[in-house]
């Protein structure tokens, strides 16, 4: 990881968590403390529905719950991609794939050869980004569902904030780690904060703040990442 592509990415990444908006968006977003009458976004039943995508009884299998899911963070799997992913060689393919890929570690412990390219889990984005009509955002956010403390979603309001760097896991891995892991005890620290259940993880916590800062603005401008 070059030093002139990381500092950038984890200085824009803590000026962000730190911020004084972090922990009352996160609030917001998952409707803590809301006022009787309130509805929280739906990405908020992101993790949680139907037990979570990593529980051990589904962990390596994509399920009908997963595709609804991501739904929930306003991406769709369109029916034919769906079925095979849930019937067809796809989904044998997939779930070899994900069997190989950790589901009990935080992305700050893991080795960067488990998200390096080649790994079980880029194989598994690839296989998913080939699908017809899912695409990069779609195929990252089935992967956050299956890992969530592994494998970050990143979608445009994401990469319009933190840009393109050569690889975003390996990029975000490290910056998680530098300064003896300071940016991922941030994160720990934000979601107690906030009062966010401790089943969501940092990476989640990590997404939510960017998203909420930027998801307004996003739609409404040509950013210069999209």
């Amino acid at each position: 990881m070059s030093t002139p592509e990381l500092q950038p990415f984890t200085r824009r990444l803590n000026s962000l968590i730190t911020s004084d908006h972090a922990a009352a968006d996160l609030r917001r977003y998952f409707g803590i403390d809301a006022l009787p009458g309130t509805v929280p976004f739906t990405g908020s039943r992101f993790e949680h529905l139907a037990g979570g995508g990593d529980r051990p009884a589904v962990a390596d299998v994509l399920t009908a719950d997963d595709l609804i899911a991501v739904q929930t963070l306003s991406v769709k799997v369109p029916a034919r991609a769906a079925l095979d992913l849930l019937e067809s060689d796809p989904a044998a393919q997939l779930s070899k794939l994900l069997s190989s890929i950790p589901s009990d570690i935080d992305m700050a412990d893991a080795d960067a050869a488990d998200l390096a390219p080649g790994s079980p889990a880029d194989t598994a984005w690839h296989l998913l980004d080939d699908q017809p009509g899912i695409g990069w955002v779609t195929a990252g956010k089935l992967l956050a569902r299956k890992r969530p403390r592994l494998l970050p979603v990143y979608d445009q309001v994401v990469r319009c904030v933190l840009g393109r760097p050569q690889s975003f896991w390996l990029t975000l891995h490290a910056a998680l780690r530098a300064d003896d892991y300071a940016l991922h005890r941030r994160l720990l620290a934000l979601r107690q904060s906030a009062g966010v259940p401790e089943t969501v993880s940092a990476l989640r916590i990590c997404d939510v703040v960017l998203w909420m800062r930027h998801h307004g603005e996003h739609r409404e401008t040509s950013c210069v990442w999209d």
